[in-house]
């Protein structure tokens, strides 16, 4: 049987934590910035955690991860 790839599109952007919380960054930070809101120009400055949903298809993308 082959060897299980690591998909490097999904991998550059995700980071998982020790607990195994999955984190991503808000979309929408490169430029067209001054338009948002402050509640919103606010929201981008932080990660965000995928749910348990999302994170169960991110571990078949990503084998191989400690803390999954």
């Amino acid at each position: 049987m082959a060897k299980q790839k690591t998909h490097k599109a999904l991998a550059s952007r995700i980071k998982i934590t020790r607990t195994g919380k999955v984190l991503k960054r808000y979309a929408g930070q490169d430029h067209f910035n001054a338009r948002d809101t402050g509640k919103a120009s606010r929201k981008k400055r932080r990660d965000t955690t995928l749910s348990a949903t999302h994170r169960k298809a991110i571990k078949t993308l990503i084998p191989n991860t400690p803390n999954f």
